[in-house]
């Protein structure tokens, strides 16, 4: 029809009708119900939860709040409404304001029609142009949002400032008929909240003592942290009437999710530089790491742990092992455990830490994630390790630590050739003992990765030794140096 329509007359003819962005959101939800298709893509572990609710409110025609901590995807999701918009959305042409032909607001589009009538020119505006999008700061004003009067325009019209023709629409009105998106509202001012009661309920705006009456048609999404109600503003509670959904968003509530965010935000494998295999048992680790720091008590829990913060230490994780492989000259290379040292300035950075971890410092706390990472994955893949143990009993690591007290120190070092890294670990000749009898599946990808897993957990449950040397670490038993030495 757009390449078609171009007039007022030929829109009527076409047999168009108007209808609120509301409405037009909630027939194509219903169309994309029924048939079966997904409204919102590319987001996970929302499937029963969020976007449920998030069709729900759309159905009833809501202003929406999506709720949550940092890194929930709630921007995503707002930009995925446009989807439910039509493809294109005629408007009076050269109109600020995105007047509907059918039902123009504006003096402009009002005028215009009166002069051209049939023959009024129509644009067409496409679906990826209805959104709009405001990062709410303490410094947004009304004039921003709302509009101002301008005196230029007044000198050039030759028209007083009670001439509603002066007025410099702001980026609500400039809007209209589109997807509104205010990020992070408590930290807008409790005024210039109440600059938007009238515009979400009563359809008209207030400019300078102006009231203009201006029915915009609007769909608006917000979005707030709810550490924000505390810590820097709050919604202003006539607002929060206003909006007739709130939606609560939450991070991914298991590690396959997990894995599938990383995976998909990741960088992408053509930029590397060589082949990384990559275990699946490191993706696993990689993403406990974050399940971790939610539960942390070194960790302020109301600022969150971004889905960021995986996606960043996943990047890191992948440079590491190609840095190594640049460095041998080697095409391809498969990730280590000692690799995950890398992943550390992803972690100091997206985490705010408490008093307790602040005595610490961040990297202890990145190092302290890891290790219990390690240790939370260990206990799904082996035999727990008991603090106390009979001694008439032979245990399942007795072999391990055997080797340990017999050989003494063994080093790993970060940069050693693959070659060099796996005839190594191949000297422990129990840890393919434990591997074949409690993880006989394990790829021969991942059998490296899980043998070092166990050695650090072993380090973990205070069975074995480690301490970083210069070029890579080292682990010995943890008693059999000393009884050596006496």
């Amino acid at each position: 029809m757009q390449n078609k329509v171009k007039t007022l007359g030929e829109l009527k003819n076409a047999g168009y009708t108007s209808r609120s962005i509301k409405d037009e959101l909630r027939e194509n939800l219903i169309k994309a119900l029924q048939a079966g298709k997904d409204s919102f893509t590319g987001i996970h572990g929302y499937e029963q939860t969020v976007i449920p609710e998030l069709e729900r409110a759309i159905l009833s025609k809501h202003n929406i709040n999506l709720l949550g901590l940092r890194g929930q995807a709630k921007t995503r999701l707002a930009r995925q409404l446009t989807h439910l918009l039509d493809e294109w959305m005629p408007i009076i042409e050269g109109s600020e304001i995105n007047d509907d032909p059918m039902s123009p607001i504006s003096r402009f589009a009002k005028n215009r029609i009166d002069e051209m009538g049939e023959k009024t020119p129509i644009s067409w505006v496409h679906r990826t142009d209805r959104f709009f999008e405001k990062l709410a700061t303490p410094d947004v004003t009304v004039a921003d949002l709302i509009g101002d009067i301008d005196p230029i325009k007044a000198v050039n019209l030759k028209l007083s400032y009670a001439d509603d023709r002066v007025i410099h629409f702001g980026m609500i009105p400039r809007a209209n008929r589109c997807i509104f998106v205010i990020n992070e509202l408590p930290d807008l001012q409790a005024r210039i909240q109440v600059s938007l009661f009238n515009i979400l309920e009563e359809g008209d705006v207030q400019i300078r003592g102006f009231k203009l009456r201006m029915p915009l048609d609007m769909q608006f999404v917000f979005t707030a942290n709810p550490e924000d109600y505390t810590n820097r503003g709050s919604i202003v509670t006539p607002l929060k009437d206003r909006i007739g959904s709130q939606i609560l968003t939450h991070y991914p509530e298991s590690l396959t999710v997990a894995k599938t965010i990383t995976g998909q935000e990741a960088t992408e494998k053509e930029l590397r530089s060589c082949n990384i295999s990559v275990p699946e048992l490191a993706k696993d680790l990689l993403e406990q790491i974050g399940f971790e720091a939610r539960k942390s008590e070194y960790i302020d829990q109301k600022s969150g742990i971004s889905a960021r913060m995986s996606i960043t230490a996943y990047e890191n994780l992948i440079s590491t092992a190609e840095r190594r492989a640049i460095l041998q000259n080697s095409s391809s290379t498969t990730l280590r455990f000692s690799d995950f040292m890398g992943v550390i300035p992803a972690i100091t950075g997206k985490v705010e830490l408490v008093y307790e971890g602040e005595q610490e410092g961040a990297d202890f706390v990145a190092h302290h994630l890891i290790s219990q990472a390690a240790k939370t994955l260990f206990t799904t893949l082996f035999p727990k390790i008991e603090k106390l143990e009979k001694e008439e009993v032979e245990g399942v690591y007795d072999g391990v630590l055997a080797w340990f007290f017999e050989e003494g120190r063994f080093e790993l070092l970060d940069d050693s050739t693959d070659k060099d890294y796996q005839k190594n670990l191949s000297r422990i000749q129990p840890l393919d003992l434990l591997i074949r009898e409690f993880q006989p599946n394990t790829s021969k990808q991942s059998i490296n990765f899980t043998k070092e897993l166990i050695l650090w957990a072993l380090v973990e449950y205070k069975k074995l030794s480690k301490e970083r040397i210069t070029e890579g670490y080292s682990f010995q038993d943890l008693y059999g140096n000393f009884i050596k030495e006496l």
